[in-house]
């Protein structure tokens, strides 16, 4: 089992940016698929960025154009780079390290099928509060 802890979050004024990191406790290189999903009170996990072994992207559509998701093999820890932050961006963000099988696209529409795998992990989360 693969441990990961986020860090990062913090409140914030609308328009404003924040570097969500995400630190595994051993090496995530080569992982079939990782993510940044969030979650609101009241509502379900929301798949936000993904990022395969190959280092190809892809975004929810409410994020594109502002969110960057990245790794950093070497320190064993994946990013989260965001900008012009929304008030419909607070949430809890939380990174998962999908480990396999993949037998889904690395995207964001199957997370919703993705997060059930036994052999998807994540942390505990750190808390994004955006401002108007």
């Amino acid at each position: 089992m693969v441990q990961l802890v986020e860090s990062g979050g913090g409140s914030v004024q609308a328009g404003g940016s924040l570097r969500l990191s995400c630190a595994a406790s051993q090496s995530i290189y080569g992982s079939y698929c990782m993510d940044w999903f969030r979650q609101a009170p009241g509502k379900g996990r929301e798949g936000v960025a993904a990022i395969d072994s190959d280092g190809n992207t892809n975004y929810a559509d409410s994020v594109k154009g502002r969110f960057t998701i990245s790794t950093d093999n070497a320190k064993n820890t994946l990013y989260l780079q965001m900008n012009s932050l929304k008030p419909e961006d607070t949430a809890m963000y939380y990174c998962a390290a999908d480990l396999g099988p993949p037998q889904y696209d690395c995207d964001v529409d199957s997370w919703p099928l993705r997060q059930l795998s036994p052999e998807n992990y994540w942390g505990q989360g750190t808390q994004v509060t955006v401002a108007s």
